[in-house]
């Protein structure tokens, strides 16, 4: 239901909201959103988080995942999501954006704009894809601090801490590294570039008591594993980041190529939403029985002296 139309919208912080998610039993299944109609769509689905990659995020705007956007560009990404759907909204943070001040800002921009988590990762700018080589990691020191202001500035907000380092410095530095994260104030870790079950199983083991983030992106270093086997693994979150945006994208390149060819929409109408449907997911109706109940405004005329 749209927000300005629903009497049940969430009135409670979204941190609140995800914090209680996240301690149930279960795995918080964390579908990405990358705008506000795929995050109604998700909720449609019947799932009751989402997650915010930075990766769909740029791509969506035509530039690459190297850190180029800034703080205020996602606020605009999480308004229109938090907005559409009321759900728990979990933030791709990149490095933070800078220094420990920065992160701070970042964190409280971030919950203002509707977001309940965020995540930052232990990487250098120009930081790269989790799933990509050529990494390059700031000290465990710097990142520990980071995560410390962010634990400092959020006030509902879960804070999650991602490493990078299996893939740079290997497993055993990628454990250091999350174990020390914790100690600084994250509430999760999202060990990034696991590739495979051993793997994943290993890490739970070395952090039991801390819940841990996997990461299921389609063509990247991670086998295929589902949401149930990845819960089986002790993992109490999972994300799909890009998955509703590599949809999109292949629908419109196809899309474009069809109107090239064929010079109209015609051979692609089987694979439209409908207008109808298009307004019911938005909830056109609901927007304008809102409207024709509001009484117009009259302004008072002075009278002829």
């Amino acid at each position: 239901m749209p927000y300005l139309t629903a009497n049940n919208f969430p009135t409670e912080p979204a941190g609140k909201r995800f914090r209680a998610a996240l301690n149930r039993p279960g795995i918080y299944q964390l579908p990405g959103a990358h705008n506000g109609q795929a995050a109604i769509q998700a909720g449609n689905a019947g799932f009751d988080g989402l997650y915010l990659s930075g990766a769909a995020m740029t791509a969506s705007m035509g530039l690459p995942d190297l850190g180029i956007i800034t703080v205020d560009e996602v606020a605009f990404f999480i308004r229109q999501i938090a907005r559409a759907s009321g759900l728990p909204l979990l933030v791709d943070g990149d490095t933070g954006y800078g220094e420990a001040l920065n992160v701070m800002h970042m964190v409280r921009t971030f919950e203002d704009a509707g977001a309940g988590a965020v995540h930052l990762e232990d990487q250098v700018l120009p930081k790269k894809c989790g799933h990509l080589n050529g990494k390059s990691l700031v000290s465990p020191t710097e990142m520990a601090a980071k995560v410390a202001a962010a634990a400092k500035a959020a006030r509902e907000m879960v804070i999650v801490a991602r490493t990078d380092a299996v893939g740079v410095d290997g497993f055993d530095a990628a454990v250091d590294r999350a174990k020390l994260y914790v100690e600084s104030g994250a509430e999760a870790i999202f060990p990034e570039g696991l590739t495979s079950r051993d793997m994943f199983e290993k890490f739970k083991t070395a952090l039991p008591d801390t819940p841990l983030l996997a990461n299921m992106t389609e063509f990247g270093k991670t086998p295929f594993f589902t949401a149930s086997e990845f819960e089986e693994m002790g993992y109490k979150m999972v994300i799909w980041p890009v998955s509703s945006l590599r949809v999109a994208n292949k629908a419109q390149a196809e899309l474009y190529a069809s109107i090239r060819e064929h010079g109209g929409t015609r051979e692609m109408l089987d694979r439209m939403q409908t207008r109808q449907e298009l307004y019911d997911t938005i909830g056109l109706d609901a927007y304008e029985a809102l409207d024709a109940s509001i009484v117009k405004t009259i302004v008072p005329v002075m009278p002829d002296s």
